[in-house]
This record gives structure tokens, C-alpha cells and sequence, in this order.
């Protein structure tokens, strides 16, 4: 999702986007929207140094934007090898390629909220880390190596910690979507209940919209400087069911079931995004509520379902 609201924002702005697209055996219709706004798709993988060093020997980029990830928090307990391998490697290759052949460029890591785990919130830039997911822990390494190399090479290289952002094409195993997704199920009559995990957790939920317009003004900003993005705002999982299913006129409460397989081996909580410095320091603020991301993935469900 992020890669497609991005292309579409640089786009806008008369920029030429190359994207690099993992090659794959299967087709994928939401991966593959992104393509309209591309101008090139370059074949590779973050986890493939040599591929990556050819690329940015070969073109002369301006802004790197670095989202590539294993983004689902309940599969790196599941294959924490892969989810390490792609965002702790895979970052530790793109901003080794860039320290060797494009110096120059502007790097932007996507970082997470699942590094700050059950810290107090509302949580900040200078919050302790406190993981609690092999993903969680694979995005800190990455964030301290991007840190790291902005430190040690003069890099012009930052991280957003960006909360938890959802849009209308979020992956269909977030649990924002597969909500959106059973509700609209329930009421064209083609599903009869939902079963949930945790429905106490806590997390601060924006629209993938707004996220990247904080990402480009990350890499315009007179020096490279780390940003917690979101939108001060938290609501528990069962809040987003209360608003989804009450957009029909539903109870949720006759729909969701909790089932215990879906408990992660450590919960986080509660997320809270301190955006005092987005606000006053980057001048980025977000645009959406909960309940028009609710009603724009509704939307969007119920045309296409």
C-alpha cells in the first residue's frame, strides 16, 4: 500500500519513479497497481547486494525511499530468519550500495512503532526501545544501522517510526482489512461471524495517505533527522469493530468471536504516537480520523467485493 500512495504522490509531483520489484511466480493485483505509477520497474531484491550495487551504479537517483519489508508481526514468530533477512539485511545492503556508489542520494527507512513495544505512551523519538516481536526487533537493528551509518558516513539517510497505517488495499492478513473485509462479508450475507485475536490491544491507526506525504517532506528537510509519524490518536481493536460494524448498523458483538491461535507470544499493548515534532519541526499533519479510514476502506470493500 505505501508503495502505491508513494508512486502516486511522487508522480504528482512530476517526478520519475523507478520501483524494484521482487520477481514472482504468482500475480498479486494489489502489488501490482503500484505499476501504473512507475516509469520503469527494475527486477531485484533488497536481500541481493550485488544486484542492488548495479543499480545505483547505473543510475543516478536523487531519493531512495527504502519500504521494502516482511511486515507482518505475527508471521516473524512464525519465520523470524526470513523477517530478519529481509529487513535487517536487506537494509544493511541498501545503505551499504548507497555508501559506494550514491553517496549523494536521500534515504528514506520506513522504521516501526513495534520497536518502542510496551514503553508507555504516548511514545516519542527519544522513547527506550523495547521490542517485542522478532519484527519488532529486525526494524530496531535497521533503524540503529541507518542511525549508524548517517553518523559514520555523512549520509543523508533518516527513519520515519511510523505507526500503524492502514488504507483501502492493506494486505487481506492485517487485521484492519480482514475487519473492513468480514463486515462487508456479513452484511451481503456471504459470511456469518469473525474471529479475532486480542480485541484490548491498543494502537494509533492512520491512512497510508497521509503517511507518505510525511515521507517525501522527510527528505526535503534541511538535515536528516529521525520522525515519529502518526496520529496522536489510539483506539483498541475492538473499537475498530464497534465503528466498522456499526457503519451497516451492526452490533459487532453478534459477528466477532475471539479465538486464542490468534494471540501473538507477546502483545504490545498500547501505541501512541507523540507527533509534536512532525507538527511544529517537519509541518506535516494528518488529514484523516479513524472513522473516514473506516469509511474509505468500506467504500472501497463493498465495490470491489
Amino acid at each position: 500500500q505505501d508503495g502505491y500512495y508513494l508512486a502516486k504522490l511522487l508522480k504528482s509531483k512530476n517526478y520519475t519513479v523507478h520501483g524494484l520489484v521482487r520477481r514472482s511466480a504468482g500475480r498479486h493485483a494489489e502489488r501490482e497497481r503500484v505499476f501504473e505509477y512507475l516509469d520503469e520497474r527494475i527486477a531485484g531484491d533488497v536481500t541481493d547486494f550485488g544486484t542492488l550495487c548495479r543499480i545505483f551504479e547505473q543510475h543516478d537517483y536523487d531519493e531512495v525511499y527504502h519500504l521494502a519489508a516482511q511486515s507482518f508481526v505475527a508471521e516473524s514468530f512464525s519465520d523470524p530468519f526470513s523477517t530478519w533477512k529481509i529487513n535487517t539485511v536487506g537494509t544493511l545492503n541498501v545503505l551499504e550500495a548507497i555508501r559506494h556508489f550514491a553517496p549523494n542520494v536521500r534515504l528514506y527507512n520506513a522504521a516501526s512503532s513495534e520497536m518502542f513495544g510496551n514503553e508507555p505512551a504516548p511514545q516519542a523519538i527519544n522513547t527506550p526501545f523495547m521490542p517485542r516481536s522478532p519484527y519488532g526487533v529486525s526494524k530496531l537493528a535497521a533503524y540503529q544501522l541507518v542511525k549508524n551509518y548517517r553518523e559514520s558516513y555523512n549520509l543523508y539517510a533518516c527513519s520515519g517510526i511510523l505507526f500503524n497505517h492502514e488504507s483501502p488495499i492493506r494486505g487481506e492478513q492485517f487485521v484492519t482489512r480482514k475487519i473492513v473485509k468480514a463486515a462487508v462479508a456479513i452484511k451481503k450475507k456471504r459470511q456469518k461471524e469473525l474471529r479475532l485475536g486480542n480485541l484490548n490491544a491498543m494502537r494509533d491507526w492512520g491512512h497510508a495517505e497521509d503517511y507518505v506525504q510525511a515521507m517525501h517532506m522527510m527528505l526535503q528537510h534541511a538535515r536528516p533527522t529521525d520522525f515519529v509519524i502518526g496520529t496522536g490518536k489510539t483506539y483498541s481493536i475492538r473499537d475498530f469493530c464497534l465503528y466498522t460494524f456499526d457503519h451497516f448498523g451492526m452490533n459487532y458483538e453478534n459477528y466477532v468471536t475471539v479465538s486464542p491461535e490468534y494471540y501473538r507470544p507477546a502483545e504490545v499493548n498500547q501505541l501512541q504516537a507523540d507527533i509534536q515534532p512532525a507538527l511544529f519541526d517537519l509541518g506535516w499533519q494528518p488529514t484523516h480520523t479513524l472513522k473516514t479510514l473506516i469509511a474509505d476502506m468500506i467504500t472501497y470493500e463493498w465495490n470491489n467485493s
